[in-house]
């Protein structure tokens, strides 16, 4: 993530101003960064983790990591560059980690995360953000992906993997809204 500031009217942005004030703050999520050493234990026990107890915990690239004041929930938006996706979303935002142990209801969450999502990337790719769900290694439940669908995600499809394909378009996501500050004793943003 490239530097980001807060101006004096709490308004996010990574080097341009917004051409909207963002009046509205978000009830749950503050900024963090790939390697909040509190977003780990939630990182690790995220289904998809690849190497646990690695101290970053998102891929490589443009990134947005949320975390609640109370650690209970994390989000991280990813901006992959389209020309390196192999996936029929390429070029969406991706919702390449949720996990909420606690706190709000997740749809709640979600629609919350994809606000701020907003207020740091104004430019919102055509094909909106995209969440893939792995519906063998979440608790059984009667519709996988349901706290997407209630947030307003509707199903797109299928990955070669299997993995189920939840996205929310331009049009149908919320305002924007910028974070809460950040945590009391955050780590430092990291400059990429």
């Amino acid at each position: 993530m490239s530097n980001i500031e807060l101006n004096s009217d709490w308004q996010v942005f990574n080097g341009d101003a917004l051409s909207t004030p963002i009046t509205s703050q978000s009830k749950y999520w503050n900024l963090s960064n790939r390697a909040d050493p509190r977003a780990l234990p939630l990182a690790d026990r995220h289904y998809n983790r690849q190497k646990p107890g690695s101290p970053q915990f998102v891929p490589p690239g443009r990134c947005l990591v949320l975390l609640t004041e109370n650690c209970g929930a994390l989000w991280v938006t990813s901006w992959p560059f389209a020309q390196y996706v192999k996936h029929s979303w390429a070029g969406a935002w991706v919702n390449s980690m949720f996990r909420r142990e606690s706190g709000p209801l997740a749809s709640a969450l979600i629609r919350d995360a994809v606000s701020v999502t907003r207020s740091i990337w104004p430019d919102i790719p055509p094909l909106g953000i995209i969440s893939f769900v792995d519906a063998s290694k979440i608790s059984h439940k009667r519709d996988p992906g349901r706290c997407y669908l209630r947030a307003g995600f509707r199903l797109a499809g299928h990955t070669k993997g299997g993995l189920l394909a939840f996205q929310l378009l331009p049009d149908e996501m919320p305002e924007p809204l910028s974070p809460l500050l950040r945590l009391s004793s955050s780590p430092p943003l990291p400059s990429e």
